[in-house]
């Protein structure tokens, strides 16, 4: 072995002893006739020191040394003199005298310090990766992914989960995205494709009898480019038998507290996860992923627009528009500027504008008077419009009203991101607080832009069963058996209890618009085994990568992954995607018309 101890073991237990370190060089100093290195692995850093007078070889060889050149020493454990002592350090009381060193492999200057202070371009982290990976926060987000997994596997297989890896080459069978596809060089013109999920093949392990099943998986996506998104990602995924709803989220909920107990004990979680119908949610926070770490509620005002005599507004309410609202409590003092900033930043969302009523701080509420109040579309409203919305929002002297008028999909997004903002903005909510919440009761189909049924999240979804007789005539009433789990304004994962009746799952897709062929060619796999006893089962897919980031407090998921992609869906270090050479194209009969420059 090149070493006895990591470089972050030594400690004052270790005084008079000789050991062996291995690891990086990373700061040096010169002192006098006395070299100090900063020795460096995953583990910590122990301060080295060579000194001519203990060995003249080691020392001359100590003077050539530079940053990120791995080697060997071997030497004493020493106590460092006082007031030398490095409390930032778990090594800091301590110094490795060394007798002997070994080179173990030397380094061209790196493009940037190994140094979590440093700030350095994306694009270059990405670029030199083996070297980002090196820094002490990426060292410590892999660990706490590694903890997570292994905490994921531990308690589930103790309630009677089992382990099953799934295919990763399969069919390719509509789940939402585009599939990656590979070649078959056996047959062709055929192509596999990569999971998306392993959905229909842990529902089939259900009719297998397997139980209880769960997968640490990978998963693909051809997703158009959105702001981090992975094109390959890691999700805990699971399924169970002869369950209902509330028994796969109070096994997933269980499972979410002794992972977070365990790895961030100090983290606040709310207990037990608050519960919320779709059109609740969508109501009260604009999303179906609300964060719930402050209040600040929209409201509708939609029938108060009614009274109000504005071009705008009358014309957005014959459109089926609605007037949606929030209040921000104390923030009458914001200026014009402040205004025009939020303003855009709605825009950017969709929004036509933004309406808003600040009440000036020496305001009477009893006693209102229109001047009281200011915004830009004041000049319409009369005193009972403003004094109506006063009521229904309970805004106080000092206070703001913020509202959009317009689509409702679009009005409900403007609204949610706008709370967000604000809420970020004015710091109204605890970092180091998880609040979860169940969102259930999904719409089970939903129209696309030509009109046609969709399911809204999955077809394999089951309806709940008051609603099946919607199925023929008015599907847009039937709600689904789907619950989402969503923490801090993120969706952690979605699920549902699955449709394991053959009828119903062809009746669904037939709402879909999918011809018996079509039907038989994607998914006769799945009804076959359906004819042959299918237990009542449901399950989640929970997004792995989104949990950990949500850990290590980093927003974005690449700080959690060893060897992420850029947004572009690129790898800057392996220099992913890329070309292939012309006999591998012969082989699998295929032919690029056009290369991309």
């Amino acid at each position: 072995m090149y070493r006895d101890l990591m470089c972050g073991e030594p400690s004052l237990t270790n005084l008079g002893d000789k050991v062996k370190l291995a690891g990086w060089v990373s700061k040096r100093r010169d002192h006098g006739q006395l070299i100090f290195i900063d020795l460096r692995d995953k583990s910590g850093i122990t301060q080295i020191v060579f000194n001519p007078t203990i060995s003249k070889e080691t020392y001359e060889k100590a003077k050539s040394l530079r940053s990120e050149w791995v080697i060997s020493v071997e030497g004493d454990v020493l106590r460092r003199i006082e007031g030398a002592e490095n409390e930032a350090l778990g090594t800091g009381s301590i110094e490795l005298v060394v007798e002997k060193i070994e080179i173990l492999s030397k380094s061209l200057t790196p493009p940037f310090e190994i140094d979590d202070t440093n700030s350095i371009s994306e694009e270059i982290r990405l670029k030199y990766r083996f070297l980002d990976l090196r820094r002490n926060h990426m060292q410590s987000n892999l660990k706490i992914r590694h903890d997570v997994t292994n905490k994921i596997w531990n308690h589930l297989t103790e309630k009677g989960f089992v382990h099953i890896e799934t295919p990763i080459l399969i069919k390719s069978t509509p789940e939402g995205a585009r599939d990656y596809v590979v070649p078959s060089r056996i047959k062709n013109g055929a192509f596999y494709a990569l999971p998306q999920s392993p959905q229909q093949m842990k529902q089939i392990l259900m009719v297998s009898g397997c139980d209880k099943y769960f997968q640490i998986a990978r998963c693909f996506r051809d997703e158009d480019l959105r702001a981090d998104r992975q094109p390959e990602h890691t999700q805990l995924d699971l399924e169970m038998s002869f369950v209902h709803q509330q028994d796969v989220m109070a096994t997933v909920e269980q499972l979410y507290l002794d992972v977070i107990k365990e790895i961030k004990s100090e983290v606040k979680i709310n207990i037990p996860f608050e519960i919320l119908s779709y059109d609740e949610s969508m109501d009260k926070y604009g999303t179906d992923k609300p964060d719930l770490r402050f209040e600040m509620p929209l409201f509708d005002l939609s029938k108060i627009a009614q009274n109000i005599e504005s071009n705008v507004i009358q014309n957005s309410l014959k459109k089926e528009g609605i007037l949606k609202g929030l209040l921000v409590k104390d923030w009458s003092n914001l200026g014009r500027k402040d205004f025009d900033r939020l303003t855009e930043l709605v825009k950017s969302q969709g929004a036509g504008g933004l309406i808003y009523i600040s009440i000036n701080r020496d305001a009477d509420i009893n006693t209102l008077k229109l001047e009281d109040t200011n915004g830009p579309l004041n000049k319409f409203f009369t005193l009972d419009n403003i004094k109506d919305m006063i009521k229904l929002s309970k805004a106080s002297p000092g206070d703001v009203i913020f509202m959009i008028i317009g689509e409702k999909k679009i009005t409900n997004a403007s609204m949610s991101f706008l709370r967000n903002h604000i809420a970020k903005e004015q710091k109204l909510y605890n970092d180091k607080e998880m609040k979860f919440a169940w969102i259930v009761d999904f719409p089970l189909f939903e129209k696309d832009d030509n009109g046609s049924w969709q399911p809204a999240h999955h077809v394999f979804s089951a309806p709940h069963e008051e609603d099946i007789v919607f199925l023929n005539d008015d599907p847009g009433k039937v709600r689904a058996n789907l619950f989402d789990l969503v923490c801090n304004g993120v969706e952690l994962g979605s699920g549902s209890i699955r449709i394991h009746e053959r009828a119903l799952q062809e009746k669904v897709f037939d709402i879909i618009g999918y011809s018996k062929k079509n039907v038989e060619d994607l998914f006769g796999h799945l009804l076959t085994a359906f004819d042959y006893g299918v237990p009542p089962h449901g399950g989640m897919g929970l997004g792995l990568d989104r949990l950990v980031a949500m850990l290590c407090n980093e927003e974005s998921i690449r700080e959690v992954i060893a060897f992420p992609k850029t947004q572009t869906a690129s790898d800057l270090f392996f220099g992913a995607p890329d070309y292939i050479s012309n006999e591998q194209l012969k082989e699998l009969n295929i032919k690029v018309d056009e290369i991309e420059k």
